[in-house]
């Protein structure tokens, strides 16, 4: 089963045509950018043109659809899951996107009047790909893969499958989430009406990849509460809540923060700081894959405020957890390892070979887990996401499509 290369690149140029950044700083809303819901209208009337039945597009930007079962009604029901929102990290739009053809290896001109140059010394993985044909934008903006590339591949599998009548496989259930990239796209997803035995997020990176392990998260807020005073008077009475913020960056362990850390290796990130004298407030990520050391992360900066507050007085440092999402692993490993070995099976019927890392992240579907869902997470083929150096080998996009597929047939052979 091939899918068509021009099909796949049309499909994924139009979806890129749209701007759908969302807002991490807009929680009242959803989708929290208007883009978001255009570009939702128009894949909703797609799929409908396509054939596909129960299309439903909520208020907040949710989309579900259904390929009815064909000739294998007593099989599971399998979905599929990606996001249309793009990172707000980089400019998203317009959007002018080229494709580098055949590839030949080197530094790549991206915008020669404004001279932006793709750096094989910066990103040097992508030689790996000479000889292919590489979608890139001019550097300007991000591309978008992230995850338009997963919600080409799923609606390319779907259709490849009303054009197939002659192929066998069970229902199948597709889904379109808004404001994935800040965290609250698992929110509103419904995942009684959305009916599926499990599921597959395609929202993974590089040719290959097959992930079912992420990072147990913690999003942790510390307040200094310091006490100000004139400089010129302020022996014996100043307590300067700056001073203590910066001994407590230097009280986390030194080779457990991102930059020293990889693999299965946690970690204590200090990634935002306000404030002055009064008060100073810390944003914090805390990671790591076993839960039992999360939880010992988590214990050592209350350890911490406790020798805070006995140095500079009680009330100087609060400690607000707060638990964003845990290891999918958790509940893959609970009796759902079959769906593992499904999409292995399916990789590599379609010539490509698993590539299985734990995420030093998280995905939608670690929450959507832990909601009863258990889904773990394809590749896109897309590489450098959030970033103006975005780029998609577009034989990795046709090959995340022919996985897709290849799942949807062979999980018609399966019994509930």
């Amino acid at each position: 089963m091939e899918m068509n290369m021009e099909t796949l690149v049309k499909r994924f140029r139009d979806y890129i045509s749209f701007n759908t950044q969302s807002d991490e700083e807009n929680d009242k809303e959803c989708p929290s950018t208007p883009g978001q819901m255009v570009l939702a209208k128009h894949l909703a009337e797609e799929l409908k043109a396509l054939g596909l039945a129960d299309v439903t597009l909520d208020e907040h930007g949710y989309i579900m659809a259904t390929l009815p079962a064909n000739g294998c009604e007593d099989a599971p029901v399998v979905g599929f899951i990606s996001h249309m929102d793009t990172s707000p990290d980089a400019a998203g739009g317009p959007i002018h996107e080229q494709i580098i053809h055949d590839y030949a290896g080197g530094d790549i001109v991206l915008n020669k009047e404004k001279n932006i140059i793709f750096s094989t010394k910066d990103y040097p993985g992508i030689e790996k790909y000479k000889g292919q044909d590489i979608m890139m934008t001019d550097g300007t903006t991000l591309l978008g893969a992230d995850d338009k590339a997963g919600v080409t591949a799923i609606v390319s599998a779907a259709e490849y499958l009303l054009q197939h009548p002659e192929i066998q496989h069970g229902k199948i259930r597709l889904g379109f989430t808004p404001d994935e990239e800040t965290g609250r796209s698992a929110d509103r997803f419904d995942v009684k009406a959305f009916g599926a035995d499990f599921a597959y997020t395609v929202d993974g990176g590089e040719l290959g990849g097959l992930e079912y392990e992420n990072f147990n998260a913690a999003n942790p807020t510390i307040v200094f509460h310091g006490r100000s005073s004139h400089t010129g008077d302020a022996k014996g009475k100043m307590k300067n809540a700056v001073t203590m913020a910066a001994e407590w960056q230097q009280m986390l362990p030194a080779g457990e923060k991102p930059e020293y850390t990889e693999g299965h290796e946690g970690f204590f990130h200090v990634h935002t700081i306000k404030g002055g004298v009064e008060e100073v407030t810390l944003g914090m990520l805390v990671r790591d894959h076993d839960r039992a050391k999360f939880e010992q992360r988590k214990a050592l900066l209350d350890d911490m405020a406790a020798f805070f507050n006995k140095k500079y007085g009680e009330g100087s440092v609060e400690v607000q957890h707060h638990d964003v999402y845990y290891n999918m692993l958790e509940k893959i490993e609970d009796g759902n390892m079959y769906i593992v070995e499904l999409a292995r099976q399916a990789m590599e019927a379609a010539g490509v070979t698993p590539d299985v890392e734990p995420i030093r992240g998280g995905t939608d579907g670690a929450r959507l887990s832990f909601m009863g869902l258990p889904c773990p997470n394809l590749f896109t083929g897309g590489a450098n996401f959030h970033g103006r150096f975005e780029y998609l080998p577009l034989q990795s996009l046709k090959k995340s499509a022919e996985v897709v597929l290849s799942i949807m047939v062979k999980a018609g052979s399966l019994k509930k």
